[in-house]
C-alpha cells in the first residue's frame, strides 16, 4: 500500500478535492470498470484520475457544477482507455487531418450564440471531439494541458480540436448559422 499525501496551497482547496472525491467516486469508478472490466484497474484509473485533477485543481470553479462532473468523468475515462491500451498493446496513433482549419471559435459565432445554444451544438458530436473542445474553451486549457488530462500528445489534442471545429462548422451551417 502507498500512502500519497497531497500538498494543498489552502484548506479550501483541500476541502474541494475532498468534497469531488466523495461526491463523485462511484459514478468515476463506474465508469472505469466499464470500460477496463478490472476491479483493480478500475481504482488505479480512479486513482490516477484523481491526481490528474489534483494538478488541475485550479480549473476546477464550483465542484457541483456539470463541467466538473464532465472534466473529472472525462479525464477517468481518458485514463481507463490508456490503461486498457497498455493492457492490450494495440496504441494506434491519430494521423493528422492536413486539410485547413477555416473555423473561428473566437470570432463573431460566439457573440451570436448563447452558452446554451452552444452546448447543444456540442451536444451533436462525438464525446472525444465534445472533451477536448471543452477542455480548450470552457477551461481554457493549452494542448500540453489537455493532452496531459487526457493521456494524448498535444499534437493529437490539435487534430482532435481541428476535427471537432470542422464538425462544429459543418452542424452550425446545417442549422443556418453561417460562418
Amino acid at each position: 500500500m502507498i500512502l500519497l499525501v497531497l500538498a494543498f496551497e489552502t484548506e479550501s482547496d483541500k476541502n474541494k478535492f475532498e468534497y469531488i472525491y466523495s461526491k463523485y467516486k462511484r459514478l468515476l469508478y463506474s465508469k472505469a470498470y466499464g470500460i477496463l472490466r478490472d476491479h483493480m484497474m478500475a481504482e488505479d484509473a480512479v486513482s490516477e484520475a484523481m491526481l490528474r485533477v489534483y494538478k488541475n485543481l485550479n480549473k476546477i470553479g464550483d465542484p457541483d457544477d456539470g463541467r466538473c462532473v464532465a472534466f473529472v468523468v472525462t479525464i477517468v475515462k481518458n485514463v481507463s482507455l490508456t490503461l486498457l491500451k497498455r493492457k492490450n498493446s494495440n496504441v494506434t496513433e491519430l494521423l493528422p487531418d492536413n486539410s485547413r482549419d477555416d473555423f473561428e471559435l473566437e470570432g463573431d459565432v460566439v457573440s451570436r450564440l448563447s452558452a446554451g445554444e452552444i452546448y447543444t451544438m456540442l451536444n451533436k458530436v462525438n464525446e472525444e471531439y465534445r472533451n477536448v473542445f471543452l477542455l480548450k474553451y470552457a477551461y481554457d486549457m493549452s494542448n500540453k494541458e489537455i493532452g496531459k488530462t487526457m493521456g494524448i500528445s498535444p499534437n493529437n489534442v490539435g487534430v482532435l480540436l481541428h476535427r471537432a471545429k470542422k464538425k462544429i462548422s459543418v452542424l452550425l451551417r446545417e442549422e443556418g448559422i453561417g460562418l
